[in-house]
C-alpha cells in the first residue's frame, strides 16, 4: 500500500494511504453486483405491470437512471464512497485530501468510459499501478485519489517488541502493570526519546520502580527500555 502527503491549510503534514488495487477491484465488483441486481428487479417490476412496449420502454428508461449515475450520484451524496467503497472502507478524495466537489466527481464517471467500460478495466488497472498516489486517467483528471480508512497497525504501535529468540528478562516485577499502563509508558518514553527529554525518561524510571519495587542501578533510559521489552516477553508467553 503506497502513501502520499497531504499538506493541510495550517501547514501540518499527513501521510495518507492509498487504496490498495485489489481492495478497489473488490469494491468495483460490489457496485457490479448492485447495478445488476437493481437493473434485474427493475425488468421484473416492469414485465409484472403488463404495460404496452411503448410505456415499458419509457419506463425501463427512467428506472435505469439510478443505475446509470450510480458512481457519480453515491460518491457525490456519499462523500466519495459507493456501496463497495464502503464495505471496503476507502473513498474518494482530492490530492490535498479535502472532499472533492461534483465536478470532480463528474469528470471521473465520464472517464470510466476509457479506464473500464472500453478497456475492461485494463487502462485504470496499468495506470493505478504505474501512475502512482492510487490514480487512474479520472482521478489524473479529477484530481483526486482513493484512499483506505482502514488503520494499519505495526509492531511499534502495539505493546508488543520484536525481540530476539534467546531473550532473557530481567524484571518479572513488571507484570504488576496492565496493558493500558505500560502502552502510556511506552508511549511517554518513546515520545520523550525522540525529543530528547531526559527528565520524562527520569521521571518514569522512578515511579516504575517504586510501583514495582525494583531496585537496579541501570541508567534511567535503559531500564524503561528493558521494562517495555521485559513485559513485552512475558505477555507473548501468555
Amino acid at each position: 500500500m503506497e502513501q502520499f502527503q497531504i499538506e493541510t491549510a495550517q501547514n501540518i503534514t499527513i501521510n495518507q494511504n492509498t487504496a490498495h488495487l485489489g481492495e478497489r477491484m473488490l469494491a468495483y465488483l460490489v457496485d457490479s453486483f448492485v447495478i445488476i441486481a437493481y437493473t434485474v428487479l427493475a425488468v421484473v417490476m416492469l414485465l409484472a405491470m403488463d404495460l404496452d412496449f411503448n410505456d415499458m420502454w419509457a419506463l425501463y428508461l427512467l428506472l435505469s437512471l439510478p443505475a446509470f449515475l450510480y458512481y457519480v450520484l453515491l460518491e457525490t451524496f456519499t462523500d466519495g464512497r459507493t456501496v463497495g467503497k464502503a464495505l471496503m472502507k476507502i473513498r474518494v478524495v482530492k490530492l490535498d485530501g479535502s472532499k472533492p466537489g461534483f465536478s470532480s466527481y463528474f469528470v471521473r464517471w465520464i472517464l470510466r468510459i476509457i479506464d473500464v467500460v472500453l478497456s475492461s478495466g485494463g487502462v485504470a488497472v496499468l495506470t493505478i499501478l504505474f501512475r502512482g498516489n492510487g490514480q487512474r486517467v479520472g482521478d489524473i483528471a479529477a484530481g483526486t485519489t482513493v484512499i483506505s480508512e482502514k488503520k494499519r497497525i505495526s509492531l511499534s504501535d502495539t505493546l508488543l517488541r520484536d525481540l530476539p529468540e534467546d531473550y532473557t528478562p530481567q524484571f518479572p516485577q513488571v507484570t504488576v502493570f496492565k496493558d493500558s499502563e505500560m502502552q502510556t509508558i511506552k508511549e511517554l518514553y518513546e515520545s520523550a526519546k525522540r525529543k530528547g527529554n531526559h527528565n520524562v525518561i527520569v521521571s518514569l524510571s522512578d515511579q516504575i520502580k517504586k510501583v514495582a519495587q525494583i531496585t537496579t542501578d541501570m541508567k534511567p533510559i535503559d531500564f524503561v527500555d528493558v521494562v517495555v521489552k521485559d513485559y513485552s516477553y512475558y505477555t507473548q508467553q501468555l
